[in-house]
């Protein structure tokens, strides 16, 4: 499998778990706005290596999920700010264009030093 891309979660926002309930979270870089840090899952900005799309593979530590829809602002945001919400409702298509959607599972554990990875099969 080729690594898309992939971070390791520096911090964790003081509200993330507020959006579990919604089966979604939101990673952001360090420049993350004020406003939504708190809500956040804190990275690196990385690069992405390759195109994400839908069927690739997202990891979270051990767990994968499969990819089922990217909003066309997804990788550049992630690219660029280390922005992206991932959302785990297996829409074939994201309603806002900087989500990724993967397959409706429960949301793993999320804590500091987890693995994310987006892989092509």
């Amino acid at each position: 499998m080729k690594v898309i891309y992939e971070n390791k979660v520096k911090a964790l926002g003081a509200c993330v778990k507020e959006f579990q309930d919604s089966n979604m979270f939101i990673l952001f870089g360090d420049n993350a706005p004020d406003e939504l840090k708190d809500y956040c899952y804190s990275v690196s900005v990385n690069p992405i290596n390759g195109t994400i799309a839908a069927g690739q593979i997202l990891k979270i530590d051990e767990n994968e999920y499969q990819i089922t829809a990217v909003g066309e602002e997804a990788p550049v945001t992630l690219a660029g700010l280390g922005h992206c919400t991932v959302n785990f409702n297996g829409e074939a298509a994201a309603e806002l264009p900087g989500t990724i959607c993967v397959e409706s599972k429960p949301l793993p554990e999320i804590q500091v030093g987890t693995v994310i990875q987006i892989l092509e099969i």
